[in-house]
């Protein structure tokens, strides 16, 4: 066995798992034509289920194992594999489980029997397909069900992860059962010695392939390992896919999520997607759960998770997990799971999540109408409670209430009890007079008994300002709080953390690396330096000189200082560079000083746009009424100015393709998610946190969404970068760009005669052709074109690898600065050089 190639990887990753409790499989074992090893699940059934067994032989005889095995593969047909793991399935009246999982508590010589009888199995080359002789890397199943494909590469061969991706997308039908959503196999993982991807459903090449990967320092990728002993990627088989994980992954983390979208042509669709946890969110509920299960109550665990980070899914299987969660001797750890949000989603998102994991319904209390229904919930002991931070002020006078109904007098709180509270979005609101409030409502009868006790003590007469002085003072023997931001404050860290530091940590800039969320800082610039490009391009042969260029040129020697001047410098941009961005769907936020500039600008607006008779359609948004500074008695509200579009309604209505423009005052400026915004025309002052969450209001992704733009009137540079350092330090701003320095890298990538200019030319002319002229072979035509570039590169990287890579950095920079000019300037074919728009295009 070659010691450099894939075979040997997969030797490796085998023995680790066959000494962890898997057993070999041969692929011969395997039906291709129901996609399982079906004496593996029959050896397993008949084992732990032995009487419904001989109930079902005794009216089958001979045929009992064929018609199990009928029944097994139409459950999993028709309500997938997962399901079929938890629930088990039915047979002739019969219930029979093909898995058992490790209970939540009390696991008693029984159940430690039938969960020790589940087989694991390991296929090296496994034949899946009745179709064809193809075959997987490495193949993992549980009782017989094939649930886990690997594809292994090694770079020691001269192949990557994004070759495995490759087969799965080209290679890989999912047509066939063994591949079908949901029916069968459930992750597919595309591994190389350096990095790990995973795909929850096949779909050809549309397959979409998410990093599984731990970090390094910060970034995405993975370390090497600390004594220099064992390959980066080996935390996917010695800790995620051992058999205690697995079985544990099938029991409590994966999850089908089911969306309902609507189309623009508003038709409604379900999407369906099968969640597999990322790395971080495994880790980060794995070391909670755990944590919380050795420390008891009365502790905090401050998760920093980056936006992109996929926090719904993550709170889901956290509050899941400490719902049930028990001690080493069995005694339930949390009486109710508190999650604090007001993310209106977010309740039927942990319904639904966690009704696939025990089918009990009542598990999950949206509080959606008063307080009286959170007394209700809290003194009933609902396992989770969804609420707001708003409605506990009013609890003791509903549980007064409560108590008065039922005839008992006097009593305002509740009995001492354990709480996991969940905070959605920490900020250091929490440790204000509502969080004393939410406090005060859980901390019990037994609190207020000390506080009594200590007022005796002490001679103090003011019993509820000592109490309220004690629910000030941070932690709570009953209570444990488990707070989660993208970006805390120092009180924040304060309050939650542990010596300063989160429990957790997922950045920013890892979630940037992984493709999560786009780098808004990346094409950030201030008017002044937006200025010196535009006014430099005047003179500029290489800038085109349309009609479009010398009017936006004209704005810009405006120096605005009133909103009016800056309302054209705004619009002119968007109509000129934002609105064709992600497919013509683009979107533009402009972020105002203060209500009353908001009330300016839409104003300002709506004159200039009808004047211009340019499709924009703009909505303000502004809190309360707005009183005019010029005309006495004349005031402002949202809703008018938006002609009548109620609050509520105005972020769905902005998703529709005909509003292109939101401009905002205070609002908006955190927790709004909105892929189609690209652009944000800032004019207020910003610092610290406010300027991070301001700005990442453009970060969320879109599949035709290649970067943003921030145009900044009036703040300095230097502080923004200072503002994001804090939560990623490896963002470069687009203010240190030099228009000159792209020319200068395309003349030295022209002379490196990788490619020709006719080459450019000939692409240019498919690539760029009218849709009337495209045709079925344009793709070969290019295909062609580029060879010869790409034959040309790989000689010189056999020749001189070292420039070679310096010629790639040089295509990549090239890239990255005409990404960030070609939304200031029209960058385009100046009479002396023919075609040379099309070359910067491409």
């Amino acid at each position: 066995m070659k010691q450099t190639g894939e075979a040997a990887f997969e030797t490796a990753i085998e023995a680790v798992l066959l000494a962890d409790g898997y057993e070999n499989l041969s692929s011969n074992h395997f039906d291709r034509e129901r996609a399982i090893f079906p004496e593996i699940a029959l050896t397993f059934i008949r084992s732990t289920q032995a009487k419904t067994w001989d109930k079902l032989e005794s009216l089958h005889g001979d045929e009992t194992g064929e018609r199990v095995l009928q029944a097994l593969c139409k459950w999993l047909d028709t309500h997938g594999a997962l399901a079929t793991l938890r629930h088990g399935f039915k047979c002739f009246g019969k219930t029979l489980r093909i898995a058992y999982f490790r209970p939540a508590h009390g696991l008693n010589a029984e159940l430690d029997a039938r969960y020790r009888a589940n087989r694991l199995g390991l296929t090296r080359q496994l034949h899946f397909s009745p179709n064809n002789q193809n075959s997987l890397d490495v193949v993992l199943s549980v009782n017989g069900i094939p649930l886990v494909t690997l594809e292994l590469k090694n770079p020691l061969s001269g192949q990557t992860a994004a070759n495995a991706i490759h087969q799965y997308r080209h290679d890989r039908d999912p047509r066939e059962l063994f591949f079908q959503f949901t029916k069968r196999t459930l992750v597919h993982f595309a591994v190389d010695t350096e990095e790990a991807h995973m795909t929850t459903r096949l779909v050809g090449s549309n397959t979409h392939f998410l990093p599984f990967n731990r970090g390094n320092t910060g970034g995405a990728g993975n370390s090497p390992d600390k004594f220099g002993r064992n390959y980066k990627t080996a935390y996917l088989w010695e800790e995620v896919l051992t058999r205690d994980s697995l079985l544990d992954l099938l029991a409590r983390f994966l999850h089908l999520n089911i969306e309902e979208k609507v189309t623009d042509e508003g038709k409604k669709f379900r999407k369906e997607t099968m969640i597999f946890p990322r790395y971080h969110q495994l880790q980060a509920v794995r070391q909670m759960v755990d944590a919380a299960a050795r420390e008891g109550v009365g502790h905090n665990y401050l998760i920093e998770h980056s936006a992109g980070s996929g926090k719904s899914n993550t709170l889901a299987l956290l509050a899941h997990r400490l719902s049930s969660l028990h001690n080493a001797t069995d005694q339930r750890i949390f009486d109710s799971v508190i999650v604090i949000t007001d993310r209106v989603v977010l309740d039927r998102q942990l319904q639904d999540t966690i009704y696939q994991f025990d089918h009990r319904q009542g598990v999950v209390q949206k509080i959606d109408e008063d307080s009286r229904q959170l007394a209700e919930a809290l003194e009933s002991t609902v396992p989770i409670i969804i609420t707001t931070l708003q409605k506990f002020p009013f609890v003791a006078g509903q549980l007064a209430k409560l108590n008065e109904e039922r005839g008992e007098t006097g009593l305002s709180h509740l009995p001492t009890r354990h709480y996991a509270v969940i905070i959605d979005e920490a900020h250091s609101s929490q440790s204000g007079e509502t969080a004393t409030e939410l406090k005060g409502v859980l901390g019990g009868a037994e609190l207020r008994q000390k506080a009594m006790e200590m007022a005796k003590e002490e001679g103090e007469v003011h019993f509820e300002r000592l109490y309220r002085s004690m629910l000030k003072r941070g932690r709570q023997a009953n209570m444990s709080f488990f707070a989660f931001t993208a970006t805390p404050k120092h009180k924040t860290l304060k309050i939650f953390g542990r010596n300063g530091e989160p429990f957790h940590r997922y950045t920013m800039r890892q979630a940037i690396e992984e493709g999560f969320i786009k780098d808004v800082l990346r094409n950030y610039v201030t008017y002044k330096t937006y200025y010196k490009l535009i006014k430099k391009a005047e003179d500029d042969p290489n800038v085109e000189r349309k009609k479009a260029a010398k009017a936006l040129a004209r704005f810009m020697r405006l120096h605005p200082h009133n909103i009016g001047q800056k309302t054209e410098v705004i619009i002119e941009h968007f109509q000129h560079f934002t609105r064709h961005k992600i497919g013509g769907h683009a979107k533009a936020m402009v972020v105002t000083g203060s209500r009353l500039e908001a009330v300016r600008y839409k104003q300002e607006f709506d004159r200039y746009i009808k004047e211009k008779g340019y499709a924009i359609k703009s909505l303000v948004a502004f809190s309360g009424k707005v009183e005019d500074d010029k005309i006495p008695e004349k005031t402002y509200t949202e809703v008018a100015m938006n002609d009548g579009l109620k609050e509520k309604e105005l972020p769905e209505t902005f998703s529709k393709s005909d509003f292109r423009v939101l401009l905002v005052a205070e609002k908006y400026q955190t927790g709004f998610d909105q892929p189609l915004l690209h652009t944000m025309y800032v004019d207020k002052r910003l610092a610290g946190i406010q300027a991070v969450q301001t700005l990442n209001r453009l970060n969320r992704t879109h599949p035709l969404k290649n970067d943003t733009f921030v145009l900044d009137f009036v703040n300095d540079p230097s502080e923004i970068q200072e503002a994001f350092r804090q939560y990623y330090d490896g963002s470069v701003m687009g203010e240190e760009v030099d228009p000159d320095h792209l020319y200068e890298i395309k003349t030295e990538l022209d002379a490196s005669a990788i490619y020709l200019d006719e080459e450019v030319e000939a692409f240019a002319k498919v690539f760029f052709a009218p849709k009337r002229r495209q045709s079925s072979s344009d793709h070969k035509a290019m295909n062609a074109i580029l060879d010869q570039a790409v034959a040309r590169f790989a000689l010189l990287q056999q020749s001189e690898e070292e420039v070679a890579e310096q010629w790639r950095g040089k295509i990549q920079a090239f890239r990255n600065l005409y990404s960030f000019l070609s939304q200031v300037i029209n960058i385009g074919k100046p009479p002396a050089m023919p075609g040379d728009s099309q070359r910067f295009d491409l």
